[in-house]
């Protein structure tokens, strides 16, 4: 029997593939959440073990234990042997409790906190507003207790393997003291001193999140030569002292008139030959992708009012603010694939 045109079976027809991949792609990150969510990763770390064994490690039944090992078996995140089961290196890099590089807290407040806006992902687009719950719809979303600690927490060692990429990309030699606006709980900049003896720097956010920064900059021994200034961007003046101001995965939160005016207060707290950076995650001039700077626009979309931009809108604006010599140095990190840096006239 022939078979019918656009049946999806006929010669030459596509599979679904790509389809049933995006489909349940949720399957895999819960998958992720569960299992460390459960401990399994710290479990192996202190041997490999069979089903059972792992079972009485974790304190969960046979069957779970059994299903979860052999799907982040399938996921590449364990290995196993004549049934005994071991992290792989990703998973023993990144997912064990108490090591430097530990990405759990990221994972979780994915699933936590910003996987309730994406299963409203159609309102949003509908209605071009925010999906992700927050307590207070009527409040910045970044002001104190309208977002979780867990959020800062949980970015930590997002933004350290980003910084890491960062500092190894653009050439900082010529600058002395930096100010990361919008910092965070710090990772950024303390990353940048690490990898720059030279540098020195300011980490300016809301007093609630300076809080934070401090005592990771504590923690990390950089209180010698990193400050905080607690400051709202949109109503306070910026620092001075500073040569250089980054914008680390901030811009993407607001639309281009906040955007503007954000690079307006930069430049106003640089001297003449200062620097701004702009890292993230550029969404190609021609807007047909890549993939990573697309969806986290997408996360934009559901969460803020903001959207990832091209690198050719960050240049028209850092020219506009009254920057020359823009250019974009492309790099590979988790949340960022190029920074925009600007000299101001």
């Amino acid at each position: 029997m022939a078979t019918p045109s656009g049946s999806g079976t006929g010669p030459g027809t596509p599979p679904p593939t790509l389809l049933t991949d995006l489909a349940t792609g949720l399957w895999k990150t819960q998958t992720l959440t569960a299992a460390i969510e459960t401990g399994v990763f710290e479990a192996l770390a202190a041997g490999e073990a069979d089903a059972p064994e792992t079972a009485r490690r974790l304190g969960i039944g046979k069957r779970p234990a059994e299903i979860l090992l052999t799907a982040c078996t399938a996921l590449g995140l364990l290995e196993q042997r004549d049934g005994r089961y071991r992290n792989t290196a990703v998973a023993a890099h990144y997912l064990v409790p108490g090591l430097p590089d530990y990405f759990g807290g990221y994972v979780q407040m994915v699933a936590r906190y910003t996987a309730p806006g994406w299963l409203r992902a159609t309102e949003a687009v509908r209605t071009d507003a925010p999906t992700k719950p927050v307590p207070d719809p009527d409040r910045n979303m970044f002001e104190e207790g309208n977002r979780p600690e867990s959020f800062w927490e949980g970015l930590f060692t997002f933004s350290t393997l980003t910084a890491r990429q960062l500092a190894g990309a653009v050439d900082l030699s010529g600058v002395r003291r930096i100010m990361d606006v919008g910092g965070g709980a710090g990772a950024t900049l303390i990353e940048l001193c690490r990898q720059h003896p030279h540098l020195s720097g300011t980490v300016v956010d809301l007093p609630h999140v300076c809080a934070l920064a401090g005592e990771r900059i504590a923690a990390a021994g950089m209180t010698g030569r990193i400050g905080t200034a607690a400051a709202d961007f949109f109503a306070d003046p910026l620092p001075s002292g500073h040569d250089a101001v980054l914008l680390s995965m901030i811009l993407h939160d607001w639309d281009e008139s906040q955007n503007r005016k954000i690079l307006a207060s930069c430049l106003d707290a640089l001297p003449s030959g200062g620097t701004v950076l702009i890292s993230e995650l550029l969404v190609d001039d021609d807007k047909s992708g890549p993939v990573d700077a697309a969806l986290m626009s997408m996360n934009m979309l559901v969460g803020t009012w903001g959207r990832n931009y091209t690198g050719a809108e960050y240049t028209d604006w850092l020219r506009d603010a009254g920057c020359c010599e823009v250019r974009t140095v492309r790099f590979a990190s988790p949340g960022a694939n190029g920074v925009v840096a600007g000299v101001k006239a």
